[in-house]
C-alpha cells in the first residue's frame, strides 16, 4: 500500500505530466533547463529613494546607470571619434528625439543608416551574449521582431549568411524602415541591459513625477519594490484612509508640487482650496510657504498669491491631519503614542501648548475650526472636504492600478540572491534586540514582524470586512509615522512642533537605535541570520537615510555587510549628499556601486548629448564567475529538474503513462 506521501508525489506528478505529456517533452525540458543554469548570472540594479524625480531615475534606467557607455567605449574606442560615441549613446537612450537632430547633418542618409544600424547591431549582440535565445526572441515583439533575431545572431564564418545579412540591411534602409529599425533596436539595448530592477523604496514625494515612474514600472520587464514610508503613505490614501490623505496632500502643498496628485492621478484641490480661503483668507499662514518655492526647474516660479493660498490650504489640511491621527491614537492605544495628541495641550487665551510637560509659546495662534470640548472632532465643513477627496483617491483609476503594483511587486523586505532588502530599519531596542510587538499572546519582532506588519498594509486595502480594512489602514499609518515603525524608524514625527513651535528642540526625531549600530558588523550579521541569510556571504542593502557624501560619510557599512544605497536622488537632499544618487549593480563577475552626479534634463541630454557624470567603485570581485546555478533562480531551476527526472523515471518504471 502507498503510503500518503508516495500519493501526494504521484499526484503532482501526474499534474506535471499534464504539462509535459510524453518522455521526449520532460527530457527536452531538463535539457533546456541543465543549460540554462549554466549561463552567466544575469544584470540587477538597484536603486533606492527616487522622490518623484522621474527625468533622473529614466535616464539611469536608458543609460543602465552608465553601464552602456562603459559598453560603448569598449566596443568603439579606437574606431570612431569621442564625439561620434556621444552621439550613438544620446541615440540609444533618446532614439525617436535624437534620430531627427542627427538626420539633419547627414547628407548620405542610407550610409549613415547602414554604419549606424551594424553599431548598434554589435551592442545588441554584446548585450544580448549571456541571455537564451528564447528569452531574447520573446522580447523582440511587433513586425520587425524576426528580422533583428536574424541579425543578431549572424554566423560570421559563412559567407552566405554574411551577405543574407547585409541584403536584409540594404532592404530594410531601401524601404524606408530605417528609423524604425533604429529605435527598436536602441529599446532592444535599453531592455537587455538591465535584467531585473530592484526599488529600494520611497517612489512618491518631493519630485513631481512619481507617476510617470510608476508607468515606467508597470511595464517594466521586471522588477520588484520594497515599500518605503513614503509610499506606504500613498498606499493607504489610495485604499481610503483619511490620515494618510491629509499627509499625502499637505505634503504635496509643503514642497508647492501638486503635479502628481492633479495630473497625474486627477484628484482635484477644489474642495480644499475653497474651505481654506473661506476659513484662513484672512490668516497670512506664514509658517505654511512652500519650501523651496524660489528653487524650481521643472515648473514656473510660483507667484506671491499662488504661494499664498498653498500656504492656507496647507494650513487646512495640516489641522485636518492633526485631528485625524489624533482619532487614530485615541482609538488603537497600543501604538502607544499619546504623547502625539496635542491639539488638546493648546491654550488659545495663553497661546501655548503643553508638550512632555513643558510650556511652550505657540508661533501660530489661529485655530478657528478647533472645538475645544472636542479637539480631534471634524468640523462639518472639513468632515465634508475629506469625503470629497477621500471619493477622489478612492476613484483615481490611475493611482489605484499603480498602487496595486506596488502591492503586486512589492514588499515590506525581500531576500533574493544571499541579500536582504529593506527601506527604513529593522526596529532594534537601544540593547540591540529585535524590538517586540506584542498582539494578544503573540510576540513579533525581526522578521515575524516585518512579516506581520506587511500582511496588514495587504489587509488594509483588500480586506473585504470593514473593521480589518479599518484595522490594516491604521497600521499603515502607524508604519508611516510610528516609533517602532521599521519604515519611519524614529522616535516621532514632529510636523506639529515645526509649523506651531519655535524651540527647535522640540522638533529634534531621534532615530531608532538601528542607525547607531549599521556599522556593528556583528549586528548585521544577527539580522541577516533572523532572516535566514549566511552571515559570511549575505548583504543588507538598504535606503531611507541619505547618505552625506560631502560629509565624509561611506554607503559601505559593517565591513561590507550593509550598502545603504540613498544618494540624494532628489534635488531636495542634493544639497545634504552632495551628488545625485547611487546605484548598486550586481553581475555575474561582482558588485560595483556606481554613484551619479545631478541630471539637468533630457532635453540638454538629447541636445547637447550630456550623459549623466558617473563614477563607479567595485564593491566585491567574486572568487568564480556566477552563474544562473548560483541563484535563486538556478535552485528553483534544479528543483524543476528534479521533478521532471522523478517524472522521467515515473514513465519509464510504467507508473505514469504517457500521452497518446
Amino acid at each position: 500500500m502507498l503510503s500518503q506521501t508516495s500519493h501526494i508525489v504521484t499526484a503532482y506528478l501526474e499534474l506535471l505530466a499534464e504539462q509535459y505529456p510524453t518522455i521526449e517533452a520532460a527530457s527536452t525540458e531538463i535539457i533546456k533547463l541543465e543549460a540554462l543554469q549554466n549561463l552567466p548570472k544575469e544584470t540587477e540594479h538597484f536603486l533606492s529613494d527616487i522622490h518623484g524625480e522621474h527625468e533622473a531615475f529614466l535616464h539611469l534606467l536608458r543609460n543602465s546607470s552608465g553601464s552602456l557607455r562603459r559598453r560603448v567605449e569598449e566596443l568603439f574606442k579606437d574606431e570612431f571619434s569621442h564625439s561620434e560615441r556621444n552621439a550613438l549613446t544620446t541615440l540609444i537612450y533618446y532614439p525617436e528625439q535624437k534620430l531627427p537632430l542627427l538626420l539633419e547633418k547627414v547628407s548620405d542618409e542610407a550610409e549613415w543608416y547602414r554604419i549606424t544600424l551594424r553599431r548598434l547591431l554589435r551592442i545588441g549582440r554584446s548585450i544580448s551574449a549571456k541571455y537564451p535565445r528564447s528569452e531574447v526572441r520573446n522580447a523582440l515583439t511587433g513586425s520587425l521582431g524576426s528580422t533583428i533575431e536574424e541579425l543578431l545572431h549572424p554566423q560570421e564564418e559563412n559567407h552566405q549568411r554574411t551577405e543574407y545579412h547585409q541584403s536584409l540591411i540594404e532592404s530594410l534602409i531601401a524601404v524606408g524602415q530605417g528609423r524604425r529599425f533604429v529605435i527598436a533596436l536602441a529599446y532592444f539595448i535599453q531592455r537587455f541591459a538591465i535584467a531585473h530592477l530592484h526599488i529600494i523604496g520611497d517612489i512618491y514625494d518631493r519630485g513631481p513625477g512619481a507617476h510617470l515612474i510608476l508607468d515606467k514600472l508597470q511595464d517594466y520587464h521586471s522588477v520588484d519594490i520594497q515599500w518605503g514610508n513614503h509610499d506606504i503613505v500613498w498606499m493607504a490614501a489610495a485604499a481610503g484612509s483619511e490620515a494618510c490623505i491629509a499627509n499625502v496632500l499637505r505634503l504635496s502643498l509643503r514642497y508647492g508640487n501638486t503635479e502628481t496628485l492633479e495630473n497625474g492621478y486627477g484628484i482635484s484641490l477644489l474642495p480644499l482650496a475653497s474651505l481654506a480661503m473661506d476659513v484662513y483668507g484672512e490668516d497670512d499662514c506664514s509658517q505654511f510657504m512652500p519650501r523651496d518655492a524660489d528653487d524650481r526647474v521643472e515648473d514656473a516660479v510660483l507667484d506671491d498669491v499662488e504661494q499664498r493660498l498653498i500656504a492656507r490650504m496647507q494650513k487646512a489640511i495640516s489641522v485636518i491631519q492633526f485631528k485625524l491621527e489624533g482619532q487614530i491614537i485615541q482609538r488603537r492605544p497600543h501604538y502607544n503614542m499619546n504623547d502625539r495628541l496635542l491639539l488638546d495641550k493648546i491654550d488659545l487665551e495663553q497661546g501655548t501648548v503643553t508638550i512632555d510637560d513643558q510650556v511652550y509659546p505657540l508661533l501660530d495662534t489661529y485655530f478657528p475650526t478647533l472645538d475645544s470640548a472636542d479637539p480631534y472632532a471634524l468640523s462639518p465643513r472639513e468632515h465634508q472636504v475629506m469625503s470629497r477627496l477621500s471619493q477622489s483617491f478612492l476613484n483615481s483609476e490611475k493611482l489605484q492600478r499603480h498602487v496595486r503594483l506596488l502591492y503586486t511587486k512589492g514588499s515590506m523586505y525581500l531576500v533574493i540572491n544571499g541579500q536582504l532588502l529593506y527601506h527604513g530599519c529593522i526596529s532594534l531596542t537601544e540593547d540591540g534586540n529585535f524590538t517586540k510587538l506584542v498582539i494578544g499572546d503573540t510576540v513579533y519582532e525581526g522578521k515575524s514582524y516585518m512579516d506581520r506588519v506587511d500582511q496588514l498594509a495587504r489587509q488594509g486595502y483588500f480586506s473585504a470586512d470593514p473593521v480589518l480594512r479599518q484595522y490594516g489602514q491604521d497600521a499603515m499609518w502607524y508604519l508611516w509615522s510610528g516609533a517602532r515603525s521599521p519604515l519611519f524608524g524614529k522616535s516621532k514625527m514632529a510636523t506639529f512642533e515645526r509649523y506651531f513651535v519655535a524651540d527647535k528642540s522640540t522638533h529634534k526625531e531621534v532615530q531608532n537605535p538601528y542607525y547607531d549600530m549599521r556599522n556593528d558588523e556583528e549586528m548585521m550579521r544577527k539580522i541577516l541570520v533572523e532572516f535566514g541569510l549566511d552571515p559570511e556571504t549575505g548583504r543588507i542593502i538598504n535606503g531611507h537615510v541619505p547618505v552625506r557624501v560631502k560629509r565624509g560619510q561611506r554607503p559601505i557599512l559593517a565591513n561590507g555587510k550593509l550598502l545603504v544605497i540613498d544618494g540624494g536622488m532628489a534635488k531636495a537632499y542634493q544639497d545634504v549628499t552632495g551628488i545625485a544618487g547611487y546605484t548598486l549593480i550586481a553581475n555575474s563577475r561582482g558588485l560595483l556601486l556606481a554613484e551619479h552626479k545631478p541630471f539637468v534634463s533630457a532635453e540638454i541630454a538629447i541636445r547637447e548629448e550630456i550623459d549623466v557624470q558617473s563614477t563607479t567603485e567595485i564593491i566585491a570581485t567574486y572568487p568564480e564567475r556566477q552563474l544562473v546555478r548560483h541563484t535563486d533562480q538556478g535552485q528553483q531551476m534544479q528543483q524543476r529538474i528534479t521533478a521532471l527526472k522523478d517524472l522521467l523515471a515515473a514513465y519509464r518504471d510504467g507508473l505514469i503513462k504517457e500521452a497518446a
